[in-house]
């Protein structure tokens, strides 16, 4: 995380706070930690990628939820929002409250200059402790490049890399494909 800690206090305390907060905050092991805002490119490319989702799913036991859901990694603690969660089958909340996802099958972050090597590190080690996941997709603002990580049998971790040599991204544990031109869709700077 790029962000300072902006406050220490208990789990309950922080979710009483974030579900009347209007910022969003994550929080992990007793820290609160202030989100920043997405760019324009960020935000086409998340709205691009649940069109496509939503548009291949709609016939599939399979839900589709924006940056405002927010994830719990049961292992580690940690509460954040990822761009882009798919879950299949019975969803699990952290309370009847239903705003805390505990079992995605698929995330997918827009990586920034600002939280890049955060996505890539401590924030896919504490994704990988999720029983559900199956599917990690990181997908750059700066380039036309994406890059997936699927989970073997044995636990290992598989990478595939989609970019204009190799436009299609096949999410198989859902059935879905991301080509790169729907992605990438009026992105370009005007």
């Amino acid at each position: 995380m790029e962000q300072r800690a902006i406050g220490f206090i208990s789990e309950e305390e922080y979710l009483a706070r974030e579900r009347v907060s209007e910022g969003k905050y994550e929080y992990y092991e007793g820290e609160v930690f202030a989100m920043a805002g997405a760019s324009r490119k960020h935000n086409l490319i998340v709205t691009n990628v649940i069109s496509e989702l939503r548009s291949q799913l709609k016939k599939k036991p399979c839900r589709v939820y924006p940056s405002d859901m927010r994830l719990k990694t049961e292992a580690t603690g940690l509460y954040t929002y990822p761009d882009v969660m798919v879950v299949c089958g019975k969803e699990l909340f952290g309370d009847e409250n239903m705003d805390t996802l505990l079992n995605p099958d698929v995330i997918i972050e827009v990586l920034s200059d600002s939280t890049e090597s955060y996505d890539r590190g401590d924030k896919f080690r504490n994704y990988r402790t999720l029983k559900s996941l199956n599917t990690y997709l990181m997908i750059s603002q700066n380039s036309r490049r994406m890059e997936m990580y699927t989970v073997n049998k044995d636990g290992s971790w598989t990478l595939t890399e989609a970019d204009d040599d190799r436009p299609l991204m096949i999410l198989e544990s859902i059935g879905c494909d991301l080509k790169l031109d729907e992605i990438y869709d009026k992105t370009e700077d005007d």
